[in-house]
């Protein structure tokens, strides 16, 4: 594939989650539907997470400019930022009525003290007050000087059709001209939010009077994949369609249904939210405080052990993070895989993704469809001659509910 994939640059910024008491970590816009930081330069997002040593403890955030590919820019932090970082976040309220104790930190960007100057891709890192990294994430601001076309194609490859979709996309300059798209111009295709498989597109074929065209194939597609399951916990005290069984001990525990690979079953459409998550709760009017936790059980029907191969819970939950916490163990005396997560009251997307040999394989036990409904981020980036940093120029997204001809 003539494509650059986005994790095979060189000293590529990643996100990190260091310590297991920091839960629920939401980031949103205001634009952009779902969890995915995306915002317009000069508008507000907000960061927010729970700690559950419920210490009221000191956090500081810092933020880093980084170029289209995850590569630390060359700008000063004073030629990115107006005001200062390093600050502490002082926005935090006590968990109300819940019996898992957690205290709720939220930051707004930008603020009073610090504000952003130019576009582009960013990482937001928070820090304990013994200067240790907690966690970071990364968020996007961009400008409003591109526009984006985009629609979703069946694979012309036979061999692909039935389990691949393709990108194709125009990109017209609004009042400011472009000397060289072939170099200036890079585009950078996301599925779900994903980071993982995100990767950029070859320069644009053509250009039609003002706008650059994109109709590649298989150099813009990705595997359809399968629509997430789904389990709803937001009454925490009664079972849903997807919960078969709830125990109160210390915390309220989950039992879901018991799944079974789909690998081999034919695609069904059912409504999801492309991997993400909700927290809500019926037991209060503030989900942020009155939100309680539970232990959820996940079990994934499995006659014998995949020997070298492992099994993770995969979802925007965790960040779509391969760790230990969602990784399942085989209990051959019920031939299951069993999985275990302490997760906020909500509505929560997952799948189980496989790992063989440090590779990742999303949908060897999900399935993989051509029909399956997907959401397309297109990230348009541009660097001026002389500049220092790639600009974040605009944004499209398209979803693949109904492929085109």
């Amino acid at each position: 594939m003539l494509v650059t994939a986005l994790w095979l640059q060189g000293q590529v910024a990643k996100e990190q989650n260091k310590v297991d008491f920091i839960k629920s970590i939401q980031f949103k816009g205001t634009e952009y539907a779902g969890q995915f930081p995306l915002v317009r330069l000069n508008e507000t997002f907000t960061l927010s997470f729970d700690d559950l040593l419920a210490l009221d403890n000191d956090y500081y955030y810092r933020i880093k400019h980084f170029n289209r590919d995850w590569t630390p820019s060359e700008l000063f932090t004073n030629q990115y930022l107006t005001g200062y970082d390093n600050l502490r976040i002082d926005t935090y309220q006590s968990s109300f009525s819940t019996l898992q104790r957690y205290t709720h930190y939220s930051l707004s960007l930008p603020n009073e003290r610090t504000q952003f100057k130019v576009s582009g891709n960013y990482m937001l890192e928070v820090y304990n007050s013994g200067d240790e990294l907690v966690f970071s994430r990364k968020f996007l601001v961009y400008e409003d000087r591109v526009q984006v076309q985009a629609g979703t194609y069946p694979a012309r490859d036979l061999s692909n059709f039935a389990s691949h979709q393709n990108i194709q996309f125009t990109v017209t300059p609004l009042n400011f001209s472009i000397r060289n798209p072939q170099e200036d111009l890079n585009v950078l295709l996301l599925q779900n939010d994903q980071w993982d498989t995100a990767f950029f597109s070859p320069p644009p074929q053509f250009n039609t009077g003002n706008s650059y065209v994109y109709r590649y194939d298989s150099q813009t597609q990705f595997e359809g994949g399968n629509e997430f399951l789904y389990f709803d916990s937001k009454d925490i005290r009664v079972a849903t369609p997807n919960i078969s069984y709830v125990n109160r001990e210390e915390v309220y525990q989950h039992y879901l249904y018991l799944d079974v690979p789909r690998e081999r079953e034919a695609y069904t459409y059912f409504p999801d939210i492309n991997g993400d998550f909700s927290i809500n709760t019926l037991q209060g009017s503030n989900p942020d405080i009155e939100a309680d936790y539970s232990v959820v059980y996940f079990s994934l029907a499995k006659q014998y052990e995949l020997n070298d191969e492992e099994i993770f819970i995969y979802g925007k939950f965790n960040n779509y993070a391969l760790t230990d916490e969602n990784k399942m163990i085989y209990n051959p005396s019920l031939e299951v895989y069993e999985g275990i997560l302490f997760l906020k009251q909500g509505f929560y997307n997952y799948k189980y993704v496989s790992r063989l040999d440090g590779i990742l394989d999303k949908n060897k036990l999900s399935g993989n469809h051509a029909s399956t409904e997907n959401n397309y981020l297109i990230l348009v980036y541009h660097r001026a001659i002389g500049a220092l940093y790639d600009a974040l120029v605009g944004w499209g997204n398209v979803q693949s509910f109904e492929l085109q001809n």
